[in-house]
């Protein structure tokens, strides 16, 4: 977990984004770069052709909205005393161990989702905010976007910030090649956590280990872990995996997303939909 990348949209849980990639930077020592991140105007914005001025007055918002992204999170940084990166672009190797929490700030970068998921390629993770139907609320194709086309795990950060993360970590296992590959994108937070717990939930899973066979393998990579093999309940997996997730004091919940369809969830309901919908602590998810 050594770079960070924050898309910065103006939305009302900013200060949760924030918050959760520096907490994820001081235990790591990681670099955050921030960019801005805003729909592409051609997508959302008709051009006037009449009167040719609705264009150009859009750009100038969009000029403006990415200029406050910028300085939104240079602010934040500084404010929590995280120093910016030296020497900006340029990551020297026999450096990193000892370099620390850091940041930077790229500017210029083109407006829409495809920039976000081509360019989250290069970082440990996506840091962005839970999405929701608010108007103040972050995207959902902002976290689709990473998570579909990024090919790295997303760390989503909760309507509230944070107090810390990945002390005590939840695994929500459901024997899914998607939860196998978001543990094995959140293993520096496994070993640095000081407890772990595997959840599953019969009635949730797919064919594939069970939680006993995860947490013994995870003994292997010298992570200690206990399991719990729930038994099927009037409670949907998704409510039980967070009200176990509250009953252990977890502050990180690490859960493979969509391993039914986007489209199923959207009409039947799924764990990583009620997830998206209601969790209270950071995720660490993956597809």
């Amino acid at each position: 977990m050594k770079t960070l990348l924050v898309p910065v949209a103006l939305h009302d849980a900013l200060p949760s984004v924030f918050e959760t990639a520096m907490l994820t930077a001081r235990r790591f020592g990681s670099l955050i770069e921030g960019v801005s991140l805003r729909p592409a105007l051609a997508e959302y914005v008709p051009v006037d052709m009449v009167g040719g001025m609705t264009w150009l007055r859009d750009e100038e918002a969009d000029r403006v909205e990415a200029e406050e992204a910028g300085t939104r999170f240079v602010a934040a940084m500084e404010g929590a005393a995280i120093p910016r990166h030296a020497r900006d672009g340029v990551c020297l190797p026999e450096n990193v161990a000892a370099a620390g929490p850091r940041y930077r700030w790229r500017q210029d970068v083109p407006a829409g989702d495809a920039f976000l998921g081509q360019y989250a390629r290069l970082f440990s993770a996506t840091v962005v905010g839970r999405p929701g139907s608010d108007d103040g609320s972050p995207r959902m194709t902002t976290f689709e976007t990473a998570l579909f086309e990024g090919g790295r795990p997303i760390l989503l950060a909760p309507p509230t910030a944070p107090a810390s993360l990945g002390e005590a970590v939840l695994i929500a296992w459901n024997g899914s090649t998607e939860t196998a590959r978001a543990v094995a994108f959140a293993m520096p937070f496994l070993h640095a956590a000081q407890r772990v717990r595997v959840v599953s939930v019969e009635g949730g899973t797919v064919p594939g280990p069970s939680a006993e066979d995860l947490a013994r393998s995870l003994a292997c990579e010298g992570v200690e872990a206990d399991w719990r093999a729930l038994p099927a309940g009037r409670r949907t997996p998704g409510e039980t995996f967070l009200s176990e997730a509250k009953d252990f004091g977890c502050d990180l919940l690490i859960k493979g997303a969509y391993t039914q369809s986007r489209l199923r969830q959207m009409i039947f309901g799924g764990p990583t939909s009620h997830l998206l919908a209601h969790a209270d602590l950071p995720l660490l998810m993956a597809h």
